[in-house]
């Protein structure tokens, strides 16, 4: 028997439903700025782990989210996730203190499946692969980073690749006050 039209159109909504409540997820918390801790263990983040952590979900449209991550007084680190024609994207916007873009910026990738409605994983795509590759990052061509929203919980990042683990994580039970805008935002 042949699907009714309908029915076809109905499993492919539902194969997105789970980015669509991932995004209003994020969506959920603009505005609203929270701390973090990183929660690896890896010793190329030990600075970090003493610094103050702030994620500040900045904007947010129908289609992108600018969450701006701050280390301490470092604003140069910005999350860009967006809403694509097959799914979701994450891009890393670094920008030095005066705005200009940093040398490794706009990397990232796309989601290769549905995920979750809490977590998403970004393969780095072949833009990210070549500008590592250029930077002479090539461990950086196997990244995969992911974000999770857990409602009312828990926000996540991590990055994992082989040999390299780094996860920071922001409880969403308590709000932190609104920081600075990220460099080149103001």
């Amino acid at each position: 028997m042949t699907p009714l039209p309908f029915l076809a159109l109905a499993g492919a909504v539902a194969a997105d439903a789970p980015q669509d409540a991932f995004f209003e997820s994020l969506r959920a918390l603009c505005g609203r700025a929270y701390e973090g801790r990183v929660v690896s263990t890896d010793a190329t983040d030990r600075a970090m782990t003493a610094t103050r952590l702030i994620m500040h979900v900045r904007s947010c449209t129908d289609t992108e989210i600018r969450i701006p991550f701050h280390v301490g007084e470092n604003r140069s680190r910005t999350w860009v996730v967006t809403r694509t024609q097959d799914g979701l994207r994450l891009k890393h916007d670094h920008r030095h203190e005066d705005g200009s873009e940093d040398a490794l910026t706009q990397y990232g990738g796309d989601s290769v499946a549905s995920g979750s409605a809490t977590r998403q994983e970004f393969p780095a795509d072949r833009v990210s692969r070549e500008m590592f590759v250029a930077q002479d990052l090539h461990p950086s061509v196997t990244n995969i980073w992911t974000v999770e929203v857990s409602p009312g919980r828990l926000f996540a990042y991590e990055l994992r690749r082989p040999g390299r683990f780094f996860r920071v994580e922001f409880d969403l039970t308590q709000l932190a006050a609104v920081p600075p805008p990220p460099w080149g935002a103001e």
